[in-house]
């Protein structure tokens, strides 16, 4: 299990810019690997998620989330509590 969200993926994925703008507007702490920069790291991911997807979004409470929507992603921050459920964008 983690303390931070380790975040997995790749400055060329549109769905990694996507949650990264999310979690940065939320003002939500992450670790992000770049698989680019970090290639070793893209079995970590999968070991994670069982997939090659990106990205791989592990929580500190064990749980993972694979290309997730902005909505999921934010459901699941507000679940854990990382985020104000009132913040709003």
């Amino acid at each position: 299990m983690t303390e931070i969200i380790q975040f997995y993926g790749a400055d060329w994925c549109g769905d990694c810019r996507r949650a990264k703008s999310l979690l940065g507007d939320l003002g939500v702490e992450y670790n992000y690997i770049d698989l680019v920069a970090v290639p070793e790291a893209a079995e970590q991911a999968k070991a994670i998620s069982g997939r090659t997807n990106i990205p791989v979004i592990e929580f500190p409470d064990g749980s993972h989330l694979v290309e997730p929507s902005n909505d999921a992603l934010r459901q699941k921050l507000e679940e854990l509590e990382l985020v104000n459920a009132q913040v709003s964008l």
